[in-house]
């Protein structure tokens, strides 16, 4: 759509010129600031606090976006709504990383800036720790926090990341501590593969096709590699045996309509034969981005109440 060209000589043009079909919404209840977490890469992340009156710790939930891994920024105003209903309908301190785009930065660049913003939010609780407590006004927001209680909740290809980033800390997210990382919540997340799924060969939806999610692929994966890459088929030739990998709980949610839907069926199916800590949820008839790309409507509400649900089994 001429948003992304990729010319023949490798030079890369990126239009800034989007209509967003929605208009970001305020909400004085929830108060957000911006913050670097990697000098490296001036990359930035989105802190959303939602007043806390009854003044008890809040958990935490990193939202991570989709876009192909191509597009996407927490400032788009879809994602900031996004944002500001986990804040007010989970009652969480949301955090929103900002992670490098492909073709520029190939992956596994996203999945390395997924892991080093759960790096700054540990960063963050051992500098409350060794200040007794104490911060300023701009720091306020630490007090309010049970980093014992965070959950990574990954959009599309943010919710590819959300998959790797659990597999790399595994279980208990140990290299993290203080930080404790309870579960994962994967919004129909962008696996790949070289065998194509019944869904993939169905009906397009109104938004995606199979054209665009190959090209999603052709410009983000490593030069040379395929759709059964490790980093886009979590259970291609060459990927790593889950059954190995001792994960925290995941909860997976599909729209019933959506093109990936058979990929993360599977994704699911198989990682509960491995005895994982695995739920999935299907909703019937929805598309691509039905919860990010309308967060107040009814089934984002239903939505809301499984992530409560799931937040609290899991801290238990």
């Amino acid at each position: 759509m001429g948003f992304l060209k990729l010319f023949s000589d490798g030079s890369i043009y990126r239009s800034n010129n989007i209509t967003f079909q929605a208009s970001s919404i305020e909400d004085n209840t929830v108060v957000f600031k911006d913050c670097l977490f990697d000098k490296r890469f001036n990359l930035y992340l989105s802190l959303y606090n939602p007043q806390n009156q009854i003044k008890k710790k809040l958990p935490i939930v990193m939202f991570l976006h989709g876009g192909g891994f191509c597009f996407g920024s927490r400032k788009w105003p879809d994602i900031h709504n996004c944002c500001m209903r986990l804040a007010t309908g989970l009652e969480a301190v949301v955090v929103a990383p900002d992670y490098r785009l492909a073709p520029e930065h190939r992956l596994p660049a996203a999945v390395d800036d997924g892991v080093e913003a759960v790096r700054w939010l540990q960063r963050q609780a051992l500098s409350f720790k060794d200040s007794n407590n104490v911060k300023g006004e701009d720091d306020a927001w630490l007090n309010e926090v049970d980093f014992d209680r965070v959950f990574i909740v990954g959009d599309s290809s943010g919710g590819n990341i959300a998959h790797h980033v659990a597999v790399r800390l595994g279980s208990g997210s140990r290299e993290m501590e203080p930080v404790r990382v309870r579960g994962y919540v994967l919004l129909a997340p962008f696996f790949g593969g070289e065998a194509r799924t019944k869904s993939e060969e169905g009906p397009p939806e109104s938004t995606l096709n199979l054209e665009i999610l190959d090209r999603f692929w052709r410009l983000s994966m490593p030069v040379g590699e395929t759709r059964d890459h490790p980093l886009a088929n979590p259970f291609g030739p060459r990927s790593p045996n889950l059954g190995q990998s001792k994960l925290d709980p995941i909860l997976v949610i599909v729209g019933g309509n959506e093109l990936l839907k058979n990929r993360a069926e599977d994704y699911a199916t198989r990682l509960k034969k491995l005895g994982k800590d695995i739920e999935y949820i299907e909703f019937e008839g929805r598309e691509h981005g039905f919860f990010t790309h309308n967060s107040y409507s009814e089934d984002a509400e239903d939505i809301i109440k499984i992530l409560k649900r799931f937040m609290l089994q899991t801290s238990a």
